[in-house]
Formats: structure tokens, sequence, C-alpha cells
């Protein structure tokens, strides 16, 4: 039987590809993470790292224990926030998945009014595209996340919550700038700052170029929104943001795509599990604040 100890240790060294980086997160000595990776791999009678460039890489069979490993803990987590929260609303947890651009610019208002009402509960989110929410969902490795209502399959049920339209943003000296819209061929025809695999917006806009059998010039990768409008305001590349990402950046540049695009988003929920009473609080606050 595996140890769920020994299985928190190994997804730690796992994400750190280090040991020491893993022992020190954990709270343990590093000696002790290397005897519990040793007495794994003996349990199991395979090998679950290789070193390559100094870091460590999960090898093919530690890559399948480390999927049923995140999968354990996950729902490990999910348990010990429905029983903390089982006796009343004065201690637990909400865990909610929320994409960079929502959790920056739409969410913190309500997750402050939130926790003014329930000071004890304590709010933990998960920062991901609203695919991978999706995905952890559905492998109920998460209990609450924002998703596309598009998408919601009928293992999830949703509040719908915002629509907000998806703008290509240009800096104050591209020609565009002036522009009442750009198409979307003109967009992509650019040298483009995007998100990483996992946010709609970079696998609507893989979609948009294989359709009109363009080849996506990607000059900058990465979930970090300051970063990417840093680089568009410098004018090393374009991007696309839902349009409240920019309202208050005046050196930036909201344009409408020709076929103008909007993204539906709701709060959702696995509809296998019971929820916690901290995630039905949450739920009900959301829908307050939308009557």
């Amino acid at each position: 039987m595996l140890d769920v100890k020994w299985l928190r240790q190994f997804a730690a060294v796992a994400e750190e590809g280090n040991i020491t980086r893993a022992a020190q997160r954990l709270h343990l000595a590093q000696p002790a993470v290397s005897m519990t990776l040793k007495k794994l791999e003996q349990q199991l009678s395979i090998s679950l790292f290789d070193r390559r460039q100094g870091r460590l890489q999960l090898t093919t069979e530690g890559a399948h224990l480390y999927q049923h490993a995140t999968r354990i803990l996950a729902a490990l987590t999910l348990a010990e926030q429905d029983m903390a929260a089982l006796q009343n609303l004065d201690s637990g947890e909400v865990c909610i998945g929320i994409p960079s651009m929502l959790g920056s610019f739409y969410f913190p208002p309500l997750l402050m009014a939130f926790k003014h009402h329930y000071a004890e509960l304590s709010i933990r989110i998960i920062d991901a595209g609203t695919q991978d929410v999706l995905t952890k969902l559905c492998q109920d490795e998460l209990g609450l996340g924002i998703v596309l209502t598009a998408s919601l399959p009928p293992q999830l049920s949703g509040l719908p919550l915002i629509r907000e339209e998806m703008v290509a943003v240009v800096n104050s000296d591209h020609p565009a700038r002036r522009l009442p819209a750009i198409s979307m061929v003109d967009f992509l025809a650019e040298e483009l700052a995007l998100f990483r695999h996992g946010v709609f917006h970079r696998e609507y806009l893989e979609v948009m170029a294989k359709k009109n059998g363009i080849k996506l010039n990607i000059g900058f990768e990465s979930n970090l929104i300051p970063l990417l409008k840093a680089v568009v305001r410098q004018g090393f590349a374009i991007t696309t943001f839902l349009r409240m990402v920019i309202k208050d950046d005046a050196d930036l540049f909201a344009i409408p795509f020709s076929e103008p695009y909007f993204l539906d988003l709701c709060l959702a929920w696995p509809n296998n599990r019971t929820l916690s009473r901290a995630e039905q609080a949450f739920i009900t606050f959301m829908q307050q604040q939308h009557v």
C-alpha cells in the first residue's frame, strides 16, 4: 500500500525538480526525502527520476505515478476541506480555480467582500487557465472553478458570472491603434505575446490560425500579465486580453476584432460530490452579487 506521506514528498520533488527544495517546501530534512524516494522506488520496482542538466526529471513510469499522486492528494485536500467545514462556518477553506485575468481584475473586490462576511474562512486561489480548471474540476481535483459557460459538461453545475469581450492589445505606436477593428487574419500575422497552453485565449488563437492556414509567430510566452503588458508596451509584440485587463492602462489600446468575440464565464462545481458549507456559502454569495 502506498503511503500518502511518500506520495506527497514524491510530488514535491517532481514539481521542484530538486530534492533539497522539495524538502524545504515540506519542512523536512533532505536525507529523509531522499530515503523516501528510494523506498518508493524499491516498493514499486521502478525508477522514478532521471537527472538531466542538474534537474530531476520524471521517467515515463514516474510521470504515470505523478498523475495518480496529484489526483489522490487533491482528493484528500478536498476531503479535509469538507470535514473542516461540516460543523460550522467558523473554520474551513474555500479553494477556487481562477484564470489570472479574472483573478487580477474581476475577483479581488468580490473575494474581499466575501472575506468580510466570513472572516474565519480562508480563501485559496489556484491560478490556472479555464481549460486547466475544467480538467481539474472533471477529475475531482478541485471543488470550485471559473470556466467557459459553453464548455460546461453535464457532470458540472454552473452559475453564470460575466460576459467579457476578447480584444487585440497594441501600444501607442502600432498602426492598428486607430483602426475601428482588426481582422483575425491580420492579428495572427503579427508577432505575438501569448499565454501558455491551458488558457483559452491561446487555444482559441491556435484553432483560428489552423483554420486560416497561418503559423503563429510567438515572440513571448508567459502567463504573467504584467510581463505580457510590458512586452506590448515596448512594441516587441501584440497580444489579446479580456477588455477589462487594460481599462486602466493609458498606454495600451484595445482593438476589437472585426468579428467580435465574447467569453461567457461561470462559476462551476462537480455534481458528484457534496459541497462543503464553505463552498455553499461562496456560491450563495456569488448568486447574491448577480441577482
